[in-house]
């Protein structure tokens, strides 16, 4: 390595040596350097601004530390009073004494070259805590999906448009709305009346709204909406479908329903009224697999505690009367816990799981 001062030097006797009429690579030469290495000194600053490598040589500061200086910053940082205060602390504490050494940042890195660098101290290094990924819903009306999807009517080419928002703790259909066209406008009114029916406007917290990237779930309409009524907006990760399941779930359920039409919608009437249907039947009678076999509705209303508890019942007694038809225990009637939106590490699920969660029922 070569330093400024030195590429200086060298350059200008090459120089004169050239204008004398010596060949530039001969003078080069010479030196002890190649052409090439002349010229990228021209070239990047390297006659004015010096090697910019990082492994380069660079001459020694002239206001660094000296070695005593060094041997006297450990010395003190060593000291007892000192031994389990970091640098922070130390330069404050000396400058109540009338006493500067170094900055913060110059004792740390001294310490940090002697091996001293670790947690001083008797208390643990704080850790950060890593936030859940994903909304996680510990009980109804704390997160919500919503989605649009298309429903064929008779006419090729002609489509209505079914909005459903779910609620992800219970699986109920917390609001819905069939349109024959996709608008802002009638996303918005499907948010305000859905807030309504389930009375967020007493809530201290208020649900989160989950949703893709679609265009009208984020237009402008939409989130003043949302704004206005505290709901808090979360989307889709780009071209992941997967963020938005329950919703696109949910969509695979009605439309594998017997009673959809094959040959497609009449007219809107006809479709709100399927509609209709549908969602009654989902919430009131369909038993949701996710949510051992109770009903949304049932969930939603924290019926389902109540309800698993008399089949666990009516199971034992079951088993106790014709216990050879029993290989095992019974059937895992706790009711489920915490919903995540994607999956998530288990100690994070645990974190947010309540008292009444963590209740088994005796087998």
């Amino acid at each position: 390595m070569i330093g400024l001062e030195d590429r200086q030097s060298l350059s200008q006797e090459i120089g004169r040596a050239h204008a004398a009429g010596a060949r530039l690579h001969l003078a080069c030469e010479t030196a002890g350097i190649d052409v090439r290495t002349l010229q990228r000194w021209k070239a990047h600053e390297g006659l004015t601004a010096g090697d910019g490598r990082p492994q380069a040589v660079r001459p020694l500061p002239s206001h660094a530390l000296s070695g005593a200086e060094r041997a006297q910053l450990v010395r003190v940082a060593n000291e007892p009073r000192f031994a389990a205060v970091p640098p922070a602390r130390i330069v404050p504490m000396l400058a109540d004494d009338g006493v500067y050494l170094a900055s913060e940042s110059t004792f740390s890195r001294v310490l940090r070259e002697q091996g001293q660098a670790a947690h001083r101290g008797r208390a643990k290094k704080p850790r950060a805590v890593r936030p859940p990924t994903t909304h996680v819903a510990t009980a109804p009306r704390q997160v919500w999906c919503w989605d649009m999807t298309y429903l064929p009517a008779t006419v090729i080419g002609m489509w209505f448009h079914l909005y459903l928002i779910l609620d992800l703790y219970s699986r109920k259909i917390v609001g819905w709305e069939v349109h024959a066209t996709d608008d802002s406008v009638h996303a918005a009114h499907l948010v305000r009346r859905t807030a309504l029916a389930e009375g967020i406007a007493t809530m201290l917290t208020k649900p989160v709204l989950h949703g893709d990237n679609g265009a009208t779930l984020k237009a402008t309409t939409v989130l003043a909406m949302l704004y206005w009524l505290g709901v808090k907006p979360s989307y889709s990760r780009p071209r992941v479908s997967d963020d938005n399941a329950y919703a696109e779930s949910l969509f695979r359920t009605a439309k594998y329903r017997p009673e959809f039409p094959a040959k497609g919608f009449a007219d809107l009437d006809a479709a709100r009224t399927w509609a209709a249907e549908f969602v009654r039947w989902y919430n009131d009678e369909h038993r949701h697999s996710a949510i051992r076999y109770v009903t949304p509705g049932q969930r939603h209303c924290g019926q389902d505690h109540t309800i698993l508890a008399a089949r666990h019942a009516l199971y034992l007694k079951a088993r106790k009367r014709n216990p050879a038809r029993w290989s095992g225990s019974i059937r895992d009637l706790t009711p489920t816990g915490p919903v995540t939106l994607n999956p998530e590490r288990d100690s994070v699920v645990a974190a947010h799981s309540t008292a009444e969660h963590r209740q088994t029922l005796a087998a």
